[in-house]
């Protein structure tokens, strides 16, 4: 990864020309182009003040007020940045991933610290969490925005929220509410969205797969074990509603409804009664140990809603299994939307999360997104907000070569200005892939995407 020195990047200046009208006087636009200088910097910790001593022409004061009272926007950036990475690194037929990240901390002031569960730490522990959005299409990949989740101990504490400067009209939300927002900031900005994907943190909330669907946007997404879904042959098997005559005598009785005739089940009973044969053997993509391959199974269901009550929402359930010989968590994912979509595509599509963790590596490891010392809600989101405009300036510079990013333009989105770099295979095709498939132990082939396609057929 490029490591600035103390001195300004010349082709960082042109990257960050189209973000000077957000912050008018310049003497902040130079504040901007110093702190991004600090974030790409060699530095062990990316703190205002640790900036502000290592790189030339500035110091913790200036960035501080950068941070914290210069008027400026931090949602504006993305949108800006958005727009920006949608003409010079999208090709369209791109996913949105959600996911949240953790922040460890110690006190309790920093704006929406508490004991809390973080997927990055494993446990409860003292932190933030952060929802963030992640674009992904065969060629790029870049943030999209993120906001900080609130726990309910800070929304119901107007003393704690003043402190930290949260504006008043923020309440509380859950995170599925957060990614939502996330996902329709995308959306406003004109990034054509091909299908959203998120863990299962996010597919136990009902409410988050309610909003997707409204939106009409396709989605896989992890779910639980115990979540509970009605097997679409029963569903459409089923004869209806039929309301009981009434005897003239006494209450009437109410109507059997098909939550009634067709109990709910788990996600795990339902995978579990598949026959052998409906199990396939699937490889989605290269790891660091060669390829990923396991089993995976999938039949079609009706979501179960609220109390087990029916629901209209029809997708598949699909089952993972680690493959004979071998150990490994088993897995549930829930599709909508997709219903043409191959048992092999889905697998790959349902696994793209490993885009945004990778993000959040280099984030946190190479740009100090973790490294935000402040308290207050503006100055955590203009923190976040310049490392993913430093991390979207690395993915063209990655891409194109320091001599060849495509300049800021008002040309049309999914067009790149240069020769992309190779396509990276995803989201899936369901095109030829070239090459042998690996062997399975027992001489079989592995099923690639487009090869399962085939198996159904």
């Amino acid at each position: 990864m490029l490591k600035a020195g103390p001195g300004p990047l010349d082709d960082l200046a042109t990257f960050l020309a189209p973000f000077a009208a957000l912050v008018r006087h310049p003497a902040n636009r130079h504040a901007m182009e110093r702190y991004a200088t600090g974030l790409l910097a060699d530095l062990p910790r990316k703190t205002a003040s640790d900036i502000g001593r290592a790189v030339a022409g500035t110091n913790n004061q200036r960035l501080q007020e950068f941070l914290t009272r210069t008027p400026w926007d931090a949602g504006a950036m993305d949108r800006s940045r958005i727009g920006q990475m949608m003409i010079r690194a999208s090709i369209g037929e791109g996913i949105q991933i959600i996911d949240d990240t953790g922040f460890p901390k110690k006190g309790t002031h920093s704006v929406g610290v508490a004991r809390q569960y973080s997927g990055t730490l494993g446990r409860i522990d003292n932190c933030q969490v952060a929802v963030t959005a992640h674009y992904v299409d065969r060629t790029f990949d870049w943030p999209i925005a993120a906001r900080l989740y609130l726990p309910e101990t800070w929304t119901k504490d107007p003393a704690r929220m003043a402190a930290a400067k949260v504006p008043k009209e923020i309440a509380f939300r859950t995170k599925g509410e957060i990614a939502l927002e996330l996902v329709d900031v995308g959306i406003a900005a004109g990034l054509k969205t091909r299908a959203v994907v998120a863990d299962a943190g996010y597919g136990d909330q009902p409410s988050f797969l309610d909003g997707l669907e409204t939106r009409g946007l396709p989605y896989a997404i992890g779910v639980s074990s115990t979540l509970r879904f009605r097997l679409a042959k029963d569903v459409e098997a089923d004869p209806g509603d039929e309301t009981p005559p009434y005897s003239g005598r006494g209450r009437p009785r109410r109507a059997v409804t098909l939550a009634d005739r067709i109990p709910s089940r788990e996600a795990a009973a339902l995978i579990e009664a598949l026959p052998s044969q409906a199990w396939r053997v699937v490889a989605w993509r290269e790891g660091v140990k060669g390829g990923l391959v396991k089993r995976f199974a999938r039949v079609k269901v009706y979501r179960a809603g609220l109390r087990g009550a029916a629901s209209d929402t029809a997708g598949w359930l699909i089952g993972e299994r680690p493959v004979e010989g071998h150990h490994g968590e088993e897995k549930y994912y829930f599709a909508w939307g997709l219903d043409q979509t191959s048992l092999g595509d889905l697998v790959e599509l349902a696994h793209a999360r490993w885009v945004i963790e990778r993000f959040y590596q280099d984030a946190k490891g190479e740009l100090g997104l973790d490294h935000y010392e402040g308290r207050s809600w503006n100055g955590f989101h203009r923190h976040i907000a310049l490392v993913m405009l430093a991390n979207s300036y690395l993915t063209l510079r990655q891409c194109y070569g320091p001599e060849d990013i495509p300049p800021p333009t008002r040309g049309e989105p999914g067009r790149a200005r240069a020769t992309p770099p190779p396509v990276r295979g995803f989201p899936p095709q369901s095109e030829e892939k070239h090459g042998r498939p690996p062997k399975r132990r027992d001489g079989g082939a592995v099923l690639t995407g487009a090869q399962t396609l085939l198996a159904h057929q």
